[in-house]
């Protein structure tokens, strides 16, 4: 069973069942270069809140090669929904707001909702790789469909393009998949995991 915090702002109600630790194993089969890669991995997502009207997010991914587990990816960054920031928010950089906060209501955040029904929303996030990607997309109910808005490189990072990433709430287990156009190749199925709640 899901427990869904109450203390929330707002603005991360609609996002309120992916908050936790989540635990699993999950499959890589991604071909490019001419070279196959494939095996099964572990994973630990955390989203997590700290007052402000966003997620913080990480995850880590370890190769399972038998007993041994090799680092694959660690990202980290933030999930909220999509809203126009006002003279009452903060930014950009340490900038402090020039307007007293505004506390957000479930009317304003109902305001929100888009013409499908579910909320627009914006994720980004940093690779310890030296990628980092904005994606844009939407959270209806138990269900998040996201695309990269923007991939950008350090000089040293091998080639990534674009990804779309998939998230689903399925019998209480975060569901998830990802794909991407890598190393060459135009946007292909590359990964997806089954996670179980771990706090």
């Amino acid at each position: 069973m899901i427990e869904i915090p109450t203390d929330l702002p707002a603005d991360l109600v609609p996002l309120s069942w992916l908050v936790g630790v989540w635990e699993g194993t999950g499959v890589i089969d991604y071909e490019a270069e001419g070279r196959a890669f494939s095996g099964e991995f572990a994973h630990r997502v955390s989203f997590s809140h700290d007052g402000g009207a966003f997620l913080n997010y990480s995850a880590d991914a370890w190769l399972l090669d038998g007993e041994e587990r090799r680092p694959l990816v660690s990202e980290i960054g933030y999930w909220r929904l999509a809203r126009p920031v006002g003279e009452a928010d903060a930014g950009p950089g340490l900038l402090p707001a020039t307007q007293p906060p505004v506390a957000r209501t479930a009317d304003d955040v109902e305001a929100l909702r888009n013409a499908d029904g579910g909320f627009d929303i914006e994720v980004s996030l940093a690779h310890a790789d030296g990628i980092l990607e904005l994606y844009v997309g939407q959270v209806k109910g138990p269900r998040i469909d996201l695309a990269t808005d923007a991939v950008v490189r350090t000089a040293g990072a091998k080639h990534y393009a674009a990804a779309t990433r998939l998230y689903g709430l399925v019998d209480n287990h975060l569901l998830w998949a990802w794909d991407i156009a890598a190393l060459g190749r135009e946007l292909a199925s590359h990964a997806s995991a089954r996670l179980a709640r771990a706090e």
